[in-house]
């Protein structure tokens, strides 16, 4: 028993063998973005409505007076995309008595010429019933690289333009 203290000892004393695994890495990058300049719009149609209690409706067209009849959106004389108009008269029917009269139009867009984009720039905006127009970004952002690997970004940089500059330095030991 003696001996067997003697030997536990002298077996602890002896190196074991050790396996480590070291990995280091740097990684950096950046990027510049710009958004382009983007227009899109959609017109609006011409819609006309009458409505009435205790009213005639009439319409004159062109010294023509018509009795019933209702005025409304003439598709025969359009220009630039937009019908002419054509108005209802009313007349109450029975006098003395209440009346209620609702005329409603709404007037289409015309058509306008097409917008360009020129240098990233949407020079003319249009003006329509629906316009969503975003301008781009500004040039004028730099990526600096110093030497220790890292990435900066600087310069003058105006809505729709961004810089992401990343560094990772990583080690690992296993």
């Amino acid at each position: 028993m003696k001996k067997l203290l003697f030997l536990l000892p002298l077996g602890l004393a002896v190196a074991m063998p050790v396996n480590a695994d070291i990995r280091h890495s740097i990684k950096s990058s950046a990027t510049i973005t710009l958004d382009p300049a983007y227009s899109s719009a959609t017109r609006i149609g011409s819609t006309y409505s009458v409505s009435g209690s205790n009213v005639t409706p009439s319409k004159t067209i062109s010294g023509t007076t018509t009795s019933g009849a209702i005025g409304g959106l003439n598709i025969g004389s359009v220009t630039a995309g937009v019908p002419a108009f054509i108005d209802t008269d009313f007349t109450v029917t029975t006098a003395g008595s209440a009346f209620s009269a609702v005329e409603s139009l709404t007037q289409g867009d015309a058509i306008q010429s097409a917008t360009t984009v020129s240098s990233g720039v949407v020079g003319s905006l249009p003006s329509l019933g629906s316009t969503v127009t975003g301008s781009g970004g500004v040039t004028g952002g730099t990526i600096t690289s110093l030497t220790s690997g890292v990435h900066t970004c600087g310069g003058t940089m105006g809505a729709g333009s961004s810089c992401t500059a990343t560094s990772i330095i990583e080690t690992l030991v296993d």
